[in-house]
């Protein structure tokens, strides 16, 4: 897994920016709903920041699903 953490990454990012367009939010929009600000979210979704447990939670809140929702993509 360690050799593949990019790739875990990038399917994260992935996976979160189609919720968050499915659901017709913006960076902006996502960003004002959770704890975040939206340089954050587009290097998440880009595979350019680590994303930490608790952010996993803010975003959640944000995209009013449940975070298992947003761990729940394909490698």
């Amino acid at each position: 897994m360690k050799g593949n953490y990019k790739g875990l990454q990038e399917s994260f990012g992935t996976h979160l920016k189609k919720i968050r367009e499915s659901k017709g939010l913006s960076l902006r929009a996502l960003a004002s709903k959770c704890d975040l600000d939206d340089s954050q979210i587009s290097k998440i979704e880009n595979a350019k920041w680590d994303v930490q447990l608790s952010t996993i939670f803010e975003l959640a809140k944000g995209l009013e699903v449940n975070p298992k929702e947003l761990l729940d993509f394909e490698l």
